[in-house]
């Protein structure tokens, strides 16, 4: 299967999905999102054990890309956002241990792609945000899974001040499993995906789906408010602009 936003390669017994809109920092749009649920869905009918979720650029990923939500109706928000919340349930939904690898900074959807895997390992220099909370557009779908990571209050913080909270505090609030230096990355998710895909493969991709079946039964609550709430928010005066500034690349104008 061919994949214009993606490279998919399969490595022993590992998928390795990496993302390369690199020109624009990996942003989610439509066409990025079918790919990313494709290739998981592929990934997930394999034979492997593994699948890395990884990306290309100097950022990881930098959430929705506005330059599609911008143009969209309420519907097609609505629409968006429920595609979105489908790659993030196939990635939990697939037998396989799925793991982020997280080479640099990680916002909004973004930080949500690494919320919603399985384990997580960050280079030193990664970063993760919801910056929706300092513009006009609340990142209500991407704090889903943040909030079943790291809890209520840090989630409130990163949520409402929209700050970049960097990779060792990241790991120590439990978003990520470990923060490694730079150079040590690629041997660190090598070595917890060997770990952690150990084992008999039948009974790992139940355990997976059992512990996500206890974990889940508020989440799938959440979501259906989170993604409404969302869908309708982009069509919001501060929204627009939030969308309008970052595409013009300059500072938004919003209303006290």
């Amino acid at each position: 299967m061919g994949f214009a936003a993606l490279k998919v390669e399969r490595d022993g017994g590992t998928v390795r999905i990496t993302m390369n809109r690199a020109g624009r920092r990996n942003a989610l749009s439509e066409d990025h999102l079918v790919e990313l649920r494709d290739a998981f869905v592929d990934a997930g009918r394999s034979d492997a054990t593994g699948i890395v979720l990884g990306a290309e650029g100097t950022v990881f990923s930098a959430g929705h890309d506005f330059a599609d939500v911008s143009s969209r109706d309420l519907a097609g928000v609505r629409e968006l956002l429920t595609l979105c919340t489908e790659v993030m349930r196939t990635i939990q939904s697939v037998p396989q241990v799925v793991l982020a690898r997280v080479h640099a900074l990680a916002t909004a959807a973004g930080c949500q792609l690494v919320a919603s895997c399985d384990l997580a390992v960050a280079a030193e220099s990664a970063g993760f945000a919801l910056p929706g909370g300092r513009g006009g557009w609340f990142c209500h779908t991407p704090a889903v899974p943040v909030a079943r990571a790291i809890g209520r209050k840090r989630l409130m913080e990163m949520a409402l001040t929209g700050d970049v909270v960097d990779a060792r505090t990241a790991a120590a609030w439990g978003l990520v499993n470990r923060t490694v230096p730079d150079a040590e990355l690629d041997a660190a998710v090598d070595d917890l995906l060997t770990r952690a895909t150990r084992g008999d493969r039948t009974s790992k991709a139940l355990g997976k789906r059992t512990l996500y079946a206890q974990l889940d039964r508020p989440e799938a609550d959440a979501y259906a408010i989170a993604l409404e709430v969302m869908a309708a928010a982009s069509q919001t005066a501060a929204a627009k602009e939030a969308m309008a500034a970052f595409l013009e690349k300059r500072p938004p104008v919003h209303n006290p």
